[in-house]
């Protein structure tokens, strides 16, 4: 976390030989990634327009927001290539835990409507699923900015801060994430050893998107607490580690979660549509839109439509309860009014 190897002249940063092949590299993933992110929101908005079923449907945009997050994350990894500053310092505390909190309680959120609907309890609606996703950020989000003020106002400055200082405050802030991917990693458990097989994929996926980032999170939280202080490359290798966990992390979000997930919707919208009781009610303009056209169809047939009339040989109209097939036939009311005028 802390650079002493690093030239700035005013906004333009200069990086040092032996630090140039970590950050190129972490820059092309970053690069590529943010380009796969767009393209994977693309996709959802694309389902957005196919999916039918409203337990799926329910989930879209919350999976629409974690992307916004993974798209955060990777644009984020920049904050570490550029040495610590007075501006990339507050980007950095600020954002890695709030973004990272999002992710996982979008996680979360899923996690937690899987489990009620394995127990037959039906799905959240997608407003309830975006707002546990959003408020159990929120307290992330809260932190962060009490920390980045009295720091920038009250404190000594990032840039006075010594390394060990920096790496236990850095480490500290991210506790509350810690917590909601412990809470994933139980909830996703409960999810996929449910009674219901066809909830138990998406809930293997969450499951196994939260382990991995356990593991990515130990490993990164060891290296920059113990590993760079026994090897001693504190503070060489701090802004390395975290953006190789940032970045290891923010793929793992794509390849075990996004992708599978938005596979498995694709080939729901190419089956069979679902039976009626599980499909999404149409909006409230459209509902609307479609009773004035039955109304006006109704109108229009009440007032040009034949009806018909059930008529004997000699012509004379029929109760419709006396009316049999063998007795009389069908003919237009129309053609009844013109005989009698004749």
């Amino acid at each position: 976390m802390f650079e002493d190897c690093v030239k700035s002249t005013e906004e333009h940063y200069l990086f040092c030989d032996d630090e140039g092949p970590w950050a190129v590299v972490l820059e092309s993933l970053a690069a590529i990634g943010i380009v796969v992110t767009i393209l994977l929101l693309l996709a959802v908005l694309f389902l957005l327009r196919r999916v039918q079923e409203c337990a799926r449907w329910n989930v879209l945009p919350t999976q629409f927001l974690f992307l916004l997050g993974v798209l955060g994350l990777f644009g984020l990894a920049f904050a570490f290539i550029l040495p610590l500053s007075h501006r990339t310092a507050p980007v950095r505390f600020f954002l890695f835990g709030v973004l990272f909190a999002l992710c996982f309680s979008c996680l979360l959120a899923h996690a937690s409507n899987l489990v009620r609907m394995a127990r037959s309890c039906g799905s959240f609606s997608w407003p309830t699923l975006l707002a546990i996703a959003v408020g159990l950020s929120l307290l992330q989000t809260v932190l962060a900015i009490e920390y980045v003020t009295l720091v920038t106002t009250r404190g000594p400055t990032f840039e006075r801060m010594t390394p060990e200082q920096l790496n236990v405050d850095f480490v500290a802030l991210t506790v509350y994430v810690l917590l909601l991917l412990a809470l994933t990693l139980f909830v996703a458990k409960a999810a996929f050893c449910g009674p219901c097989e066809r909830w138990r994929r998406p809930g293997r996926l969450i499951f196994a998107t939260a382990l991995v980032s356990a593991v990515i999170w130990a490993t990164w939280i060891a290296m920059l607490t113990r590993g760079n202080p026994q090897l001693q490359r504190q503070p060489h290798w701090d802004d390395a580690v975290v953006c190789i966990g940032l970045v290891t992390n923010a793929w793992a979000f794509l390849f075990i979660y996004i992708i599978p997930e938005l596979c498995l919707l694709y080939r729901a919208c190419r089956q069979d549509s679902p039976a009626p009781a599980h499909t999404c009610p149409a909006p409230v303009y459209q509902r609307g839109l479609r009773m004035d056209n039955q109304e006006l169809s109704r109108a229009r047939d009440s007032e040009g439509a034949e009806e018909d009339v059930a008529l004997t040989p000699h012509g004379v109209p029929l109760q419709p309860q006396t009316a049999e097939p063998s007795q009389g036939q069908l003919l237009p009311r129309t053609a009844l009014s013109v005989d009698a005028a004749v």
